[in-house]
């Protein structure tokens, strides 16, 4: 996650509340595992913004399906249906759901 998003994450949780917060990513691989680390634990690298803050924010895949059934089918189609097909989405959802219960 670049250094201008974490500092924009950081203030709008600083804004709003850590705790009236959700985010959605909807990167793939090594990157999501990344930026969930940052949004919950703070940045790994020490080199942004987020640096030694722990948002705590829970982080949810655009894919994972208590997200994507809220999304209307044709914007679905559109948008996010050829991603479903060539991302690992149960290694998404599991990578994920390990985070947020570690959190």
């Amino acid at each position: 996650m670049d250094l201008e998003n974490q500092a924009a994450i950081k203030k709008i949780a600083d804004e709003v509340g850590a705790d009236n917060l959700v985010v959605v990513l909807g990167m793939p691989g090594e990157g999501l595992r990344l930026a969930a680390e940052t949004l919950t634990t703070g940045d790994p690298s020490w080199a942004g913004p987020l640096a030694g803050v722990s948002l705590g924010l829970p982080v949810y895949h655009i894919l994972e399906e208590r997200v994507r059934n809220h999304v209307p089918e044709d914007i679905y189609a559109e948008k996010l249906q050829m991603m479903e097909m060539v991302l690992d989405l149960p290694r998404i959802e599991s990578d994920l759901a390990e985070l947020r219960a570690a959190g």
